[in-house]
């Protein structure tokens, strides 16, 4: 942690930022005005986008790994992320030191600086990555708790295999969305009343869902598992992420086959991925678990990280964004590498730029938890939201994700993840 608190950069960084020198993390922008440009590699730092194209371009990545490599020339962070761990740490190092506040290369050069920092106000994000497959899990015990308790009863809340794996099913990778798009109310069909059919309409419980999606790199060969203790080797970093949820749709079709046109319209992720190296300062322990896993997920380094979420609300009505939700990724039950594990132990093979969420991640006070469902208890109460109240979202509803790690002098923050609800199709 000292370490990392001696670190400056000559770019001024506010003190509240989530984009200092020790986080650097990594997306990929466009300049406003110039649609017909290809999409370009960043980090970000402060109020800057540092242009890693431009960086290339002028020789600065002078490692063995990134030496003369196109692979920031490219429209996603694709090839850099199949390039593996290696290539990681000689990026961070490389771009640590060029930014930093006594190394005058770029400093000092002001031609040179003005190509590769544009200011954030310049730029538009693009989806960062070309997602090949996305997956979902239900790894917070919380959120499995209440939502057996909301559609089973208290009889037995938490199924008996969700503590021997982590649960999770196959998402929809061609609806994940950068953060600023706006999400279309989804229609379907949800429980009939009585004798009569099915409801078909737009859904009238459209939710969101705070989660976080962990972000693959170097993949596996098909029918070769990732060993657990070898997992994050494969996980290159996180992001925010919203699991649009429409809980009529969801509720009606799930029995037998799990999920479907309940997730699939929409899932948001916010548009800078985190490093796991730069998560290391927040490494804490993860929960206890009972009964002891089976040896294929027993990791020796069992460790979650300590990042505070929250969820605001602002509806189209109000001027101001209201608080509805506040939780932490530590209370999460089964980690990401377990989760890595448990996806390939059947040979599955990942790639780079696939993505795997962890579920709502709810915590244990009634202020924790992750997802309009459990906040409303489906419906049967209100929150407020500003001068109003809601029991799920409402056409119009801006929903706006953010996460920040709080180091000693410093942040690593995710900045936001944010989505607008628009009225259903006629």
């Amino acid at each position: 942690m000292a370490e990392a608190r001696q670190l400056r950069s000559f770019v001024e960084v506010d003190a509240g930022s989530h984009f200092p020198i020790q986080n650097l993390p990594f997306g990929v922008f466009r300049r406003r005005g110039s649609q017909q440009a290809p999409p370009r590699p960043a980090v970000a730092i402060g109020d800057f986008a540092l242009d890693l194209a431009a960086v290339a371009d002028a020789g600065l990545f002078d490692g063995p790994a990134l030496s003369g490599s196109p692979c920031f020339h490219q429209e996603t962070l694709n090839m850099f992320l199949g390039m593996g761990r290696p290539a990681w740490k000689e990026a961070r190092a490389t771009l640590q030191k060029i930014l930093s506040a006594d190394e005058p290369v770029l400093r000092d050069n002001e031609a040179l600086r003005k190509k590769c920092l544009v200011p954030m106000s310049d730029i538009e994000m693009v989806l960062p990555i070309t997602v090949g497959g996305y997956t979902d899990f239900f790894c917070s015990v919380h959120h499995a708790r209440n939502c057996g308790f909301i559609f089973r009863g208290p009889q037995t809340p938490v199924n008996p295999n969700w503590f021997h794996i982590p649960v999770g099913y196959n998402g929809r990778a061609s609806s994940v969305v950068v953060s600023g798009t706006d999400v279309i109310r989804p229609r379907g069909q949800g429980h009939p009343t009585g004798n009569s059919p099915p409801y078909f309409g737009p859904s009238k419980k459209l939710d969101f869902e705070l989660e976080m999606a962990a972000v693959v790199g170097p993949g596996n060969e098909l029918g070769k598992p990732i060993d657990i203790n070898d997992a994050d080797e494969h996980i290159f970093g996180l992001t925010l992420m919203n699991d649009w949820s429409a809980r009529d749709i969801q509720a009606w079709e799930t029995i037998p086959l799990g999920p479907f046109l309940g997730k699939s319209f929409s899932t948001t992720i916010s548009p800078w991925i985190v490093t796991l190296d730069a998560l290391k300062p927040f490494a804490c322990e993860a929960p206890k678990q009972e009964p002891e896993p089976l040896p294929y997920l027993a990791e020796k380094n069992h460790i979650n990280y300590d990042i505070p979420l929250e969820v605001w609300i602002k509806p189209k009505d109000q001027s101001d964004a209201s608080l509805v939700t506040k939780t932490n990724f530590n209370h999460l039950y089964w980690t990401v590498t377990q989760q890595l594990a448990h996806h390939t132990i059947n040979g599955c093979n990942m790639r780079p730029g696939d993505i795997f969420a962890t579920g709502t991640l709810s915590g244990p006070e009634p202020e924790s938890l992750g997802c309009l469902l459990e906040l409303t208890w489906n419906g049967q109460k209100e929150i407020p939201v500003g001068n109003s109240a809601r029991k799920f979202l409402e056409d119009g509803d801006e929903v706006i994700l953010t996460g920040c790690c709080k180091g000693e002098g410093y942040n690593i923050g995710f900045g936001t993840c944010t989505g607008k609800v628009l009225p259903a199709l006629p």
